[in-house]
């Protein structure tokens, strides 16, 4: 993990699940973290355990659906470290359900953060890492972005979304500033998704499957891998799920 020490690492969603796993595995490797979220004592307290493991980090809170929060958490992370090497657009939502069941604003509630928080983060790093001619945005996607399936049309859709903004990003980026971009695609995995479901019928599922999750850190570990790729090498995409699940 020697391309990963000393890299600052912008962490959205990094209160729980795997963007907490990812902080705690990248600071392990000499990464410098930048932990946001919404929940800013849950923050404190990944910080301090990080701090107490050698590790170094700081947090902010930040909403992604905020484009204005985004900004200053970009300005913020150069005030303390003067750039910014990786941004991990971690954060999402899945409260799933058929659409016949017109959960409107949990639709709304998904693009936001699933596709605009996407957007807000780049926005928030793109001109300082073109400045820089380096940079790696990497976005959470999911098996979902490849695959619909009922009941997650409009989940699907947003993280469909993800690889093409990714891609699209890519194509932009790579050949000219050098930034790269990757997709990162989890299959079901023991986060805090499911705690967004309100649908009956989809609570039901997800508590049938939801032994068979893996752990955030097998993401963690993706993330960290095509962090740690040297500079002419660039892993677009990376799915993981788990063995179990066909």
């Amino acid at each position: 993990m020697e391309n990963v020490r000393d890299k600052v690492v912008i962490i959205t969603g990094a209160s729980s699940g795997i963007g907490e796993a990812t902080a705690k595995l990248l600071a392990q490797n000499g990464a410098k973290v930048v932990l946001a979220a919404r929940r800013e004592e849950r923050l404190h307290a990944i910080v301090n355990e990080i701090k107490q493991g050698g590790g170094e980090a700081i947090s902010v809170k930040a909403d992604v659906v905020s484009a204005e929060d985004m900004q200053n958490l970009a300005k913020f992370t150069l005030s303390v470290y003067g750039r910014i090497d990786v941004l991990v657009n971690n954060a999402g939502v899945m409260p799933s359900s058929r659409l016949n069941e017109l959960r409107v604003e949990e639709w709304d509630q998904m693009i936001d953060v699933n596709i605009k928080g996407v957007l807000y983060g780049i926005a928030a790093v793109l001109p300082t890492m073109r400045e820089q001619q380096s940079g790696h945005i990497i976005n959470l996607s999911s098996t979902a972005g490849y695959h619909v399936s009922p009941t997650n049309a409009v989940y699907a859709a947003t993280k469909f979304a993800v690889r093409a903004i990714s891609e699209g990003l890519r194509l932009e980026e790579s050949s000219t500033s050098r930034i790269k971009s990757t997709v990162i695609a989890p299959g079901l995995t023991k986060t805090e998704l499911f705690d967004s479901i309100t649908s009956p019928e989809v609570q039901t599922i997800a508590n049938q499957i939801s032994g068979i999750g893996i752990s955030p850190y097998s993401i963690a570990r993706a993330i960290a891998f095509a962090i740690n790729e040297p500079d002419d090498t660039l892993v677009s995409e990376i799915m993981v799920r788990p063995t179990a699940l066909s």
